[in-house]
């Protein structure tokens, strides 16, 4: 068991303790108060450090699938560019140039597709990482509910009032909660802790010589039924 699964569990098992039974069914009420008081304090504790590292890997996921949407848009403009470049080629004469130029807008829409495919592929982990540091924070402050309560009996209990005005409900802040599972809620977010730096942030207008090294550098465009019909509604609207 993930450690935040296991302070999910505890906040949840403390969330729906029935607290005036435990105290009743306890053999020494005060020593029962003081670990319960105990027990809250040190899970909250814990649910904070899970907050501040789950929070930490949301912000590193949500940072990522922005460069990978900044990326698509940027291939696309490059991919724009070399369309243009093709056509006017073509339209002077020079059909082997055009070819080429076609071949590396085709380049260019292919990474455009699978930058578009990364960020998308993102959004259920950043979904379900936000519901798992929404459900820790709600959580946490239930908990602060209860502890303060608890509190309350402590102090009442130690400068001898009795049980009978000690007694109150405890307010319950979590009856709803569910046990969460991240291994199986945020597949894959360790997986995308890094990917590659240098993408082309460049200047958008491209210089046939630049243009022959970048194509140079580049892979053949994967997803072809794809590149083919983007390119193909670039050439209809250029």
């Amino acid at each position: 068991m993930s450690d935040r699964q296991s302070v999910l569990g505890r906040v949840v098992q403390l969330a729906k303790a029935d607290i005036d039974a435990l105290l009743d069914q306890a053999e020494d009420p005060q020593k029962m108060l003081d670990q319960l008081t105990r027990e809250f304090t040190d899970t909250i504790a814990a649910a904070e450090r899970a907050i501040a590292t789950t929070g930490g890997e949301l912000l590193l996921m949500e940072r990522d699938r922005t460069e990978d949407l900044a990326a698509a848009k940027e291939w696309g403009e490059e991919a724009v560019t070399a369309s243009r470049k093709a056509d006017g080629l073509r339209a002077g004469g020079s059909a082997e140039e055009a070819d080429r130029f076609d071949r590396l807008a085709k380049v260019a829409l292919g990474r455009e597709v699978q930058a578009e495919r990364e960020a998308w592929q993102a959004e259920p982990a950043i979904a379900a990482q936000t519901a798992v540091v929404d459900r820790l924070r709600t959580g946490v402050d239930g908990m602060r509910t209860r502890l303060e309560a608890l509190e309350v009996r402590q102090h009442e209990w130690v400068t001898g009032a009795t049980w009978a005005r000690a007694r109150h409900r405890i307010p319950d802040g979590l009856e709803s909660a569910h046990p969460l599972d991240p291994a199986s809620e945020i597949p894959r977010f360790q997986d995308k802790l890094r990917r590659e730096e240098a993408r082309a942030r460049g200047g958008h207008e491209l210089a046939a010589s630049a243009l022959d090294g970048r194509f140079e550098r580049l892979d053949s465009p994967g997803d072809t039924a794809e590149v083919e019909a983007r390119l193909a509604a670039l050439k209809a609207t250029t």
